[in-house]
């Protein structure tokens, strides 16, 4: 009982935050219709130094390699404040394009391999669209994705150690099993008699 307590309360305070942010998104996500948007796109044109022009242009398009360069990495970073280490590029015979695409927003980026022009443009669609994109996981990378499994788990814990301790203390509350059965009930009943599909 005690070790029952205890996995209950630890997987609750795990979740909390996880809870929390997952109800409102779920909310913002139901009305995604009825929530405008307002994207505000940023656009950066810059021209490479002659020196990393010719690096690119001896790389042949039949074998590029999957990552830019060292030293082009590092002129992003400074000149763009963007990283571009371990981001793959489509290589064609005129440029090299990167498609970034982020929670809440788009970015991409394009180096002409003739002239040495560089277009980044980064498009955020806002504070919902960001935390509604980290709900869904969505260009959100490894490590969040394993939060959101090791999250899951946490609420599955919980759920399952709440409905022991239900069960522990229901006899002196009368109506626990009514409303458990209405929680399970309801979705199921709402599904059948309103959703199409």
């Amino acid at each position: 009982m005690g070790s029952m307590v205890k996995w209950h309360w630890v997987s609750s305070a795990l979740c909390l935050a996880g809870l929390l942010l997952f109800a409102i998104t779920g909310i913002t996500l139901n009305h995604a219709q009825s929530i405008e948007a307002k994207p505000r796109t940023v656009t950066i044109e810059k021209v490479i130094p002659e020196a990393l022009l010719e690096q690119l242009a001896a790389v042949e398009t039949e074998q590029p390699p999957e990552i830019l360069p060292r030293e082009m990495v590092n002129w992003a970073r400074q000149e763009l404040r963007l990283n571009l280490a371990n981001k793959q590029a489509e290589w064609s015979d005129f440029d090299i394009y990167f498609s970034l695409p982020k929670p809440g927003g788009d970015a991409w980026l394009s180096i002409d391999r003739y002239t040495g022009e560089v277009i980044y443009e980064d498009t955020s669609r806002g504070t919902i669209a960001y935390l509604n994109d980290l709900h869904k996981g969505r260009h959100t990378g490894l490590v969040w994705q394993w939060f959101l499994d090791i999250f899951a788990v946490a609420c599955v814990i919980f759920s399952v150690t709440g409905l022991l301790l239900l069960h522990k203390f229901a006899r002196n509350r009368w109506s626990t099993w009514p409303l458990v059965s209405l929680g399970v009930v309801l979705p199921a009943v709402l599904l059948l008699l309103f959703t199409h599909g």
